[in-house]
């Protein structure tokens, strides 16, 4: 993995991870994250690979998210759904979406999203 010879007061890191999704999105996604992070605050920035189904729609696509966090809860988000990059039944698919984690730590995610 690449780092920057740059050093500021919160130290840039870069991880991948795979999830698993279950419910109305099933299926599993490849994650490439980038995060300036400490206890307290910090940013991320992640794209994934999403294969599965959404909504009973098969196929694979792309989505891109990000967030600030000053201790408690998230700020500043962005979610979308990255254009052109849908395959089988998701050909097509554009949109947003979001992210909420429960108190317990349970992410739950959701897509606002259109086929063309």
């Amino acid at each position: 993995m690449p780092s920057t010879t740059i050093k500021t007061a919160l130290p840039v890191a870069i991880a991948t991870m795979e999830k698993r999704y279950e419910g109305e999105v099933v299926g599993r996604s490849a994650t490439l994250f980038t995060s300036a992070f400490d206890q307290g605050t910090g940013t991320y920035v992640a794209m994934e690979s999403f294969e599965g189904a959404l909504h009973g729609r098969t196929g694979t696509f792309n989505f891109a998210h990000s967030a600030t966090t000053q201790g408690e809860g998230m700020n500043n988000t962005f979610f979308v759904i990255v254009p052109a990059s849908g395959t089988g039944e998701l050909t097509g698919i554009t949109g947003t979406g979001g992210i909420a984690i429960d108190a317990d730590g349970t992410h739950r995610i959701w897509f606002n999203y259109e086929l063309s």
